[in-house]
């Protein structure tokens, strides 16, 4: 499946902490066709360092496909013969550098002043990131959603779409999530994430554009958040106790490093390529400040049959998480089922093996839509 990237745009956009944003950019991506009622589309929503690129490649010779191709595409768990897939590059995306990502953030142009926003850039929420979402599905003719889907941070939007939008959602599928607020030890555990990043003196509080960025404080939290989005049974499945060459016995030397060391040192610089310092640190941020019974907004509302999906060894989104909201939903008389992938790789299992719920997620789609 081939797919293209695309641009929408939102003029004089107000957000959730009360600030306006002259104009919005964010890419997005389809897969499949909207029916004549505009009644058969799905929303997915992405995860923390992800982008919309969530199925297909853009060339044939991509050497990987979007993050959840295992389950959607044709004939698959989320069929794009039957359902039209719609999924939107987030503000503040972390990857601003990537070409293939369309975002509106700190490293945006403020109109105001031709410079970068930097630290004026205000807090964008999983809230407001919805929004735009629903500014461009009714631009797309969008009339009534079968599902919200989406994994991790991506799980957040999905109940951010179930509560702000009720009458809108037939189903949501929330996977490897938060839950329905961001929990005390949540918010601790991601604060360490940029913790490198405010420490590095090229920081200068977020105002870094046009000089020399942070660097070293970038790659030392996606390192961080590499691994704590992985578990012990990766680490001892792919490297081991191997040293990162032969002739560096890490007893010889303090330079010398083991082959998972090495690993994460390499795969941060690679991702920094195209990841923004000021980007991660206002997704963090916003990531803390997810409740779905703060504001205009409530549990209560959630009455769409749900989904939720638990990773057992996930190490950020605990699935006690994931329990919690279940108990909370089932509660309340929302329908809510239960599924769970059994894997001792951490919570990026609930992207690498997804299909191994995929016969849970193509009967929940199919079930039927009855609410409480």
């Amino acid at each position: 499946m081939l797919v293209q990237k695309k641009t929408f745009r939102v003029t004089d956009f107000g957000t959730q902490g009360g600030r306006l944003i002259k104009e919005v950019r964010v890419g997005y991506e389809t897969y499949g066709r909207l029916n004549a009622s505009g009644d058969n589309a799905i929303l997915v929503c992405h995860y923390f360092s992800g982008n919309s690129h969530c199925a297909g490649k853009y060339h044939p010779d991509d050497p990987l496909p979007g993050y959840w191709d295992a389950v959607i595409g044709a004939g698959k768990a989320i069929d794009t013969d039957r359902y039209f897939v719609v999924s939107v590059d987030t503000l503040c995306n972390v990857g601003a550098k990537d070409p293939m990502v369309i975002t509106t953030g700190p490293a945006s142009i403020d109109p105001d002043t031709g410079r970068a926003y930097g630290a004026s850039f205000p807090i964008v929420t999983m809230r407001d990131f919805v929004r735009v979402q629903k500014a461009l599905v009714d631009h797309l003719g969008v009339k009534r959603l079968k599902c919200v889907a989406g994994p991790s941070m991506g799980a957040m939007q999905t109940f951010e779409w179930g509560a702000q939008y009720p009458g809108m959602v037939e189903k949501l599928i929330p996977a490897i999530g938060a839950g329905l607020h961001a929990e005390p030890y949540f918010i601790a555990e991601i604060d360490l994430w940029i913790l490198p990043i405010l420490l590095d003196p090229n920081w200068k509080g977020g105002n870094y554009f046009g000089g020399p960025e942070p660097v070293e404080g970038l790659r030392q939290c996606l390192r961080t958040i590499t691994l704590t989005s992985r578990a012990a049974g990766w680490a001892q499945r792919s490297f081991g106790r191997k040293w990162a060459s032969p002739d560096t016995n890490p007893l010889a030397a303090p330079e010398n490093l083991y082959e998972v060391e090495r690993f994460l040192d390499a795969y941060a610089i690679e991702r920094s390529r195209f990841a923004e310092a000021a980007h991660i640190v206002h997704l963090v941020r916003g990531c803390r400040i997810y409740d779905i019974d703060e504001g205009d907004s409530s549990i209560k509302a959630i009455g769409a049959p749900t989904l939720l999906i638990s990773v057992t060894s996930d190490r950020i989104m605990l699935p006690s998480y994931s329990r919690r909201a279940y108990e909370e939903l089932r509660a309340q008389g929302t329908p809510v089922q239960w599924a769970e992938i059994d894997t001792d790789g951490g919570h990026l299992d609930g992207l690498y093996e997804i299909q191994r719920v995929a016969p849970q997620i193509q009967a929940f789609l199919e079930h039927s839509n009855a609410r409480p």
